[in-house]
């Protein structure tokens, strides 16, 4: 087919005006979508980066809650932090509290999911009694727990036939708070677990059971390595969310620390030097050195899962 010179001269010409048009679409496009993402950004300025950014400058000053008379103290709070003796208890109870609940919550979900995706009769049933906690306030979930675990009228004890004072002692005051936590909790991790494991083809299975595995054979050599990623999501999450623990053990206590202080977390102990100690500058300086610590777990977790999608190519 052969084309006349005119169409040569117009055919680039259009090309050339069709190009910035279609330029021009994509900005308005952009345009009219950041319309959309700008309350978002606006909210997470106000509420996120405004508040982390205060709270920074507070952490170099001796402000107290009033907000008068702030002056500029440099490290001080910092090395203050560093040498406090409460502070490290405070952080060794969250970190003891975490070993504890991360473990156990991302092995217990994964059981009921397993039971939940198997079972033929009350499925949804199963479902809903294993999810229904987890849509409980904080608040409600510690005093049912803190009644639970009363010496004199709670069930546990009646139940299991003991006499432990659960809310009392310090050898048992954490581990009652890590019970609740599990009960109330594992619900979120639950879920994840089970829309997990029905996203796996069922034909892994079937050739699987010509081949003679078993339950436990395909257990572990398709369930479990079809759902590391969504394992180590959920460990990652709990990790985060139990280090930052701190509504159901104020609640179970009665908005005291513990017997000797045994279940004081970071969180607990830096509203109290910021609210009930006046020291919000110090509190500052402690809230900082936490993000860090919580930025830096989440980072390692970062780098390991991304060392080990490497390894595995």
């Amino acid at each position: 087919m052969t084309t006349t010179g005119a169409e040569t001269v117009i055919a680039p010409a259009r090309a050339r005006t069709a190009a910035p048009s279609a330029a021009v679409r994509r900005g308005q496009g952009f345009q009219h979508g950041g319309w959309f993402v700008a309350p978002f950004l606006a909210l997470f300025a106000l509420f996120v980066i405004w508040p982390l950014l205060r709270g920074v400058y507070l952490s170099f000053t001796d402000a107290n809650i009033s907000g008068d008379g702030a002056g500029f103290v440099g490290l001080d709070n910092y090395r203050e932090a560093l040498r406090d003796r409460l502070m490290w208890d405070a952080l060794g109870h969250s970190a003891y509290f975490t070993l504890l609940v991360v473990p156990c919550i991302t092995v217990l979900a994964f059981l009921l999911a397993m039971l939940a995706h198997h079972i033929e009769r009350g499925k949804w049933l199963w479902r809903l009694c294993f999810f229904a906690p987890f849509l409980l306030p904080s608040t409600v979930a510690g005093n049912l727990w803190q009644w639970l675990f009363n010496p004199g009228t709670g069930m546990v004890n009646h139940v299991l036939g003991l006499e432990t004072p659960w809310l009392t002692d310090k050898a048992y005051a954490m581990l009652a708070v890590v019970v609740c936590t599990l009960w109330w909790t594992v619900g979120f991790s639950f879920l994840l677990y089970l829309a997990a494991l029905q996203g796996i083809p069922g034909h892994l299975y079937e050739a699987a059971k010509l081949d003679g595995a078993n339950a436990w054979h395909r257990t572990v050599h398709i369930t479990l390595p079809m759902l590391r990623h969504i394992t180590g999501l959920v460990v990652a999450l709990q990790i985060l969310a139990s280090l930052q623990v701190f509504d159901q053990a104020v609640v179970m206590m009665d908005f005291s620390p513990g017997p000797e202080e045994s279940t004081r977390t970071f969180v607990q102990f830096t509203l109290e030097e910021g609210f009930t100690s006046y020291r919000v500058g110090y509190a500052s300086a402690i809230s900082i050195i936490f993000f860090v610590l919580i930025a830096a777990v989440a980072l390692a977790r970062m780098w390991l899962l991304r060392n080990r999608e490497e390894g595995g190519r």
